[in-house]
């Protein structure tokens, strides 16, 4: 089975310089809505992603503050990478759905963590709904927007099974 290619260019640009940014962008080719929040993501491990994204004008709301559809961009970018990097190469992910608290008004570099659990128990052959938790949280560390995205993961189909 191949590695992600999440996984793969990940472990080959995080330690280098200027590698997050590299990181970040070919994500941000790869699901180019991304681009719209101009993300950088910070870390990955198993369970565990972050990611930030500045307050800049472009993510702005019509009151100054950063823009809630904004915060669901980062929240779901955050989620799928850490799912991604964090799945066994058995299996494949896709977003289902998302439930999303908008606690406080955004303001100021955001960062966004998503965490995983459970994925121990995930069996090769098992399909099933994984929820990925995610608090955004301004510079001063309050959460201003907590998601849970639901992803539907399943076994990946191999070659023997395809046909």
């Amino acid at each position: 089975m191949t590695t992600s290619p999440i996984k793969k260019a990940y472990r080959a640009l995080h330690d280098r310089p200027l590698g997050q940014w590299i990181f970040s962008a070919i994500v941000s080719l790869k699901a180019p809505y991304f681009r719209t929040i101009r993300p950088t993501i910070v870390s990955l491990e198993p369970g565990r992603g972050e990611a930030r994204m500045r307050d800049r004008w472009g993510v702005h709301n019509h009151i100054g503050t950063v823009h809630a559809i904004a915060c669901c961009n980062l929240a779901e970018l955050v989620a799928g990478t850490t799912i991604d990097f964090s799945l066994p190469e058995s299996h494949r992910w896709i977003p289902k759905g998302m439930n999303v608290g908008y606690l406080k008004k955004a303001k100021g570099t955001l960062t966004a963590v998503g965490t995983i659990e459970g994925l121990d128990t995930l069996a090769a052959d098992e399909a099933r709904d994984v929820i990925v938790s995610v608090d955004v949280t301004d510079p001063a560390g309050l959460v201003v927007v907590h998601a849970d995205i639901t992803m539907w993961v399943t076994p990946r189909r191999t070659a023997a099974s395809a046909t």
